[in-house]
């Protein structure tokens, strides 16, 4: 963990520098893009190649890093939903800073789905292992914990696990429910004898010629 912070703020000071330096030579050039899929269709459609490649691939490549470090800093991004998510509202956060404060930038919401994109890609390759293998999840009783690399141990644990649940299933299903306690109850009183005081009136009556 410790070296993924540091990485982490390595990687801080270097979006930084690629995304929040002024370039005042391409302010005539730079203009504001709320339409998806506008700038990546722009892209595609010039036709310098290596142009393209330059701004989908490093839009795609500044994202990656997060799919590898977020798992590791931070346990509860872990998941490629929670990990995109993560990654488009900072990289939003940093192209609203662009467009705001930035010569030369303005805001584009297709590179923030291409960084998106990159740290989807980064998650599957690598951050999912390193986020398993740092942080391993904790057995719960519904969900045997298959996290062991060993064969046994693994078997033991999901044995185990397996025990644990079918002895509480079976634990509250053997609880009276309110309607089985209702019922002993009034078959308790119907077979209790009855007070000594109900029963004397019976007995002088029976007393009699």
């Amino acid at each position: 963990m410790a070296v993924g912070f540091v990485c982490m703020v390595a990687f801080a000071v270097a979006l930084a520098k690629v995304t929040l330096v002024p370039s005042p030579a391409s302010v005539p050039l730079t203009h504001t893009n709320l339409h998806p899929g506008s700038s990546i269709r722009l892209y595609f459609n010039q036709p310098d190649w290596r142009d393209t490649i330059k701004q989908v691939g490093g839009n795609v490549v500044l994202g990656v890093p997060f799919g590898f470090l977020l798992p590791v800093i931070f346990p509860r991004t872990r998941g490629f939903v929670r990990v995109v998510l993560m990654t488009a509202f900072v990289m939003l956060t940093v192209e609203i800073a662009q467009g705001l404060l930035v010569a030369g930038r303005a805001f584009d919401i297709d590179d923030v789905i291409l960084n998106a994109a990159g740290a989807f890609l980064g998650y599957l390759a690598l951050g999912r292992r390193l986020g398993r293998a740092l942080h391993p999840r904790r057995a719960h009783w519904w969900r045997p914990r298959t996290e062991p690399a060993d064969g046994p141990a693994r078997d033991v644990g999901v044995k185990k696990s397996r025990e644990r649940w079918i002895w509480s299933w079976r634990k509250s299903a053997a609880r009276p429910t309110s309607a089985t306690k209702k019922a002993k109850t009034t078959a308790r009183k119907q077979t209790a004898p009855k007070p000594l005081r109900k029963r004397i009136p019976a007995l002088l009556r029976a007393k009699r010629p």
